[in-house]
């Protein structure tokens, strides 16, 4: 697919025609919103850097200067933080019960949503870094985070790093490509792979499913 897409018309060219991912496809596929707030984040680092930021909205201190398992670079560098180390971190430490504070159980949440969105929705190619932006961005206000238009920004990034990817002697590629799989599954069917038990659903997976994104199904 990626062979076959065009900068200029952000589309693929197939013996058909061209087509291509839109705004409908990924509300539908992914169930995030299309319209709303621009995700906009900051061009700068805030004063102080980034670990006051994490310090006084997640409770925790990432090490800035001692390297990951005495190689290689710091879990938080050059405004990045490390994804091994944070999925560490939340595995060794997030223990959540009846007991645990609403303050604590909001820093954990704000941690897998930047872990989802960093991570998942917007990875580097190497998927072992995010960008610091999404640190100030998703330890801001709650209502704001739920109003931005997520899917608009995730097609965005799909755009361009289908266009990155496209060019002669790339061999990575970043940003959201399972919502890129899921529509080739949909509009392609013969590339898709066969449901292995088509007629055995029971009530309540069915039940399950109607309320979830049409890409879980």
């Amino acid at each position: 697919m990626a062979e076959r897409w065009r900068p200029e018309t952000h589309t693929f060219h197939l013996p058909e025609g061209e087509m291509t991912i839109t705004l409908k496809d990924v509300a539908i596929l992914t169930g995030m919103p299309i319209s709303g707030d621009a995700v906009i984040g900051p061009q700068t680092k805030p004063e102080g850097g980034w670990g006051p930021l994490i310090r006084d909205r997640l409770g925790f201190d990432m090490p800035t200067t001692t390297p990951i398992q005495g190689r290689g670079h710091p879990p938080l560098n050059a405004g990045q933080v490390s994804v091994p180390w944070l999925v560490s971190h939340i595995q060794q430490e997030v223990v959540i019960n009846d007991e645990t504070p609403e303050e604590q159980v909001e820093r954990y949440a704000r941690i897998y949503l930047i872990g989802l969105v960093g991570g998942f929705l917007f990875p580097d190619k190497s998927n072992r870094w995010i960008q610091g932006i999404w640190l100030e961005l998703l330890t801001g206000d709650w209502d704001a985070i739920g109003q931005k238009s997520w899917g608009s920004a995730v097609l965005a990034g799909l755009y361009r790093e289908l266009c990155t990817c496209s060019k002669v002697g790339a061999k990575q590629a970043g940003a959201a490509m399972f919502i890129l799989q899921l529509w080739v599954w949909e509009h392609l069917p013969m590339f898709a792979p066969l449901d292995p038990r088509p007629y055995r659903r029971n009530d309540d997976e069915l039940n399950f499913l109607q309320n979830l994104p049409y890409g879980v199904k």
